[in-house]
């Protein structure tokens, strides 16, 4: 598929987000950088978060809704809204998160400034009501691939990418599909991503979520390391200490 030159697209999983896809689809029309499509993959939700899509559909032809036939998972479901998506950016929105209405623009602009392919921002964290939990996630202004192995201090919600630098953008079937998939663009692309560090975009963190599991995300992390990028043992034990060192130091 060809893509249309300085359009974005950007990529929402949802899954049973009734409560919140509405505040997540506003959020995207509100944006200031008004070149945009939406495209919603439907993990087989059982909630009516189907309907409230369509209505948007109706009222926005921006906005696209598909419907997975089973039930996939969220890199899968994002690998699919990928393969539909027209735009040389991509861009990542989840179902109950929420951009700031100057997200696109401001990042599109330092984008340009920089000749960057890869951006990212920093986020504010709010709970399952949309209060803010005074949590805010700061980033660097730029970070490469030995600097990530540290720790992920990517927002997949911030990410925009550049397809016609970095044309190859897919989601490993793993947890932590995210950090794993910044890792390995950095390195086999090996770029460095720049970063705003005005907020740019609200969180949706809740008590289940996978970041509130912090020994899971631990072990998952390591895989990452050792399994999906194949460092030895010794580089991959060096890494994850680091990783652990910069998660105790944010909570000091």
């Amino acid at each position: 598929m060809d893509m249309i030159e300085g359009f974005v697209s950007v990529i929402t999983p949802m899954y049973n987000a009734d409560k919140y896809i509405g505040e997540t689809i506003e959020s995207v029309i509100a944006q200031t950088y008004m070149n945009w499509e939406m495209i919603i993959v439907d993990d087989c939700s059982g909630d009516s978060c189907a309907d409230i899509v369509k209505q948007y559909c109706e009222k926005d032809n921006r906005v696209h809704y598909y419907r997975n036939e089973s039930n996939s998972g969220v890199a899968m479901t994002r690998n699919r809204a990928i393969s539909y998506a027209k735009g040389q950016y991509i861009a990542f929105l989840d179902s109950d998160d929420i951009w700031k209405p100057d997200k696109l623009e401001k990042q599109l602009q330092l984008m340009k400034d920089t000749g960057s392919s890869f951006c990212y921002g920093s986020c504010s964290v709010m709970n399952q009501d949309g209060q803010n939990m005074k949590k805010d996630r700061i980033v660097p202004v730029q970070i490469d691939y030995k600097k990530l192995l540290m720790g992920n201090v990517i927002p997949c919600l911030t990410v925009v990418i550049d397809r016609k630098q970095i044309p190859d953008i897919q989601m490993p079937q793993i947890p932590h599909e995210d950090y794993a998939a910044w890792l390995s663009i950095l390195r086999d692309y090996q770029i460095t991503a720049c970063g705003v560090t005005d907020i740019v975009a609200l969180y949706r963190e809740g008590m289940g979520s996978v970041s509130s599991k912090k020994g899971q995300a631990a072990k998952w992390t390591f895989k990452i390391y050792r399994d999906y990028l194949g460092l030895s043992i010794t580089e991959s034990i060096w890494c994850f200490v680091n990783y652990v060192w910069n998660a105790v130091k944010k909570r000091i």
